[in-house]
């Protein structure tokens, strides 16, 4: 009804949906509440892609159907910024 109104790129819910896909979820439910208490006039908003914790072990390469693109964050160990693959 409103239309697209979030500040954020991707969408606060979008953010939320990857956050309880891919995090614990408490962590999950801490960066989403504190995301949309950011959702504001008082604040910037902008490009915001979710950070997740992964320790990746015994990775196997073979074709596979992409749905999110963890990149790795420069000097910061198992820590990875994450992009949604569009569909």
């Amino acid at each position: 009804m409103l239309g697209n109104n979030c500040r954020y790129y991707p969408s606060c819910s979008e953010y939320t949906k990857i956050q309880f896909e891919l995090n614990n979820p408490l962590i999950a439910l801490i960066k989403s509440f504190k995301r949309i208490l950011t959702c504001n006039q008082l604040f910037k908003g902008g490009i915001d892609y979710p950070v997740v914790e992964k320790k990746l072990q015994n990775v196997e390469y073979k074709k596979i159907q992409v749905k999110y693109w963890l990149i790795p964050i420069k000097n910061q160990k198992n820590k990875y910024i994450v992009i949604k693959e569009n569909q």
